[in-house]
């Protein structure tokens, strides 16, 4: 298999499965601490490759997660789009940060995702969340230094651009 196709295979395989682990059942407790899986994996990829990541496959995959989760049509699209719009127009900066750094960043976005988000549900007429649902940006911001180092670890082991 030539090194083109692998690194495809690569790049849909990470986004599919960002898509399928944001189904993953949790128990009500920990229900709060589940990050948003394609954010950060869409995070990952607009800061690490030049030319695959667009509005375009942001809102795609937006609308995927939508159908998948069985919320309002458009809503992750909307909140993906403005997160890898903010991302790509700071990714020369991003990119360089040190981890730390980096880190404070994803979380600024996170945090914007979810503000977006709570926007989104107060105008479609849904309460407001509990203290708790703010939770997680931080697991998201805490996580976000494992799977950058993981992601990138596996991709030049398999030498993908």
């Amino acid at each position: 298999m030539s090194r083109q196709r692998l690194s495809l295979w690569w790049f849909v395989g990470t986004l599919v499965f960002s898509l399928l682990s944001m189904l993953v059942p949790l128990p009500d407790v920990l229900a709060p601490f589940k990050p948003y899986w394609p954010a950060l994996f869409l995070l990952y990829w607009s800061l690490e490759s030049n030319d695959r990541v667009s509005l375009g496959l942001a809102f795609l995959m937006g609308l995927a997660a939508d159908l998948l989760d069985g919320v309002l049509l458009g809503e992750q699209a909307l909140r993906l789009c403005a997160l890898v719009f903010i991302a790509l127009r700071f990714r020369s900066r991003l990119r360089f940060f040190p981890m730390w750094q980096q880190t404070l960043a994803v979380f600024a976005l996170l945090l914007n995702d979810r503000v977006l988000l709570l926007v989104v549900r107060v105008f479609a007429g849904d309460p407001l969340p509990p203290a708790s649902w703010w939770v997680a940006p931080f697991v998201g911001a805490a996580l976000w230094p494992f799977l950058f180092l993981l992601l990138d670890d596996l991709r030049m082991r398999l030498r993908i651009q």
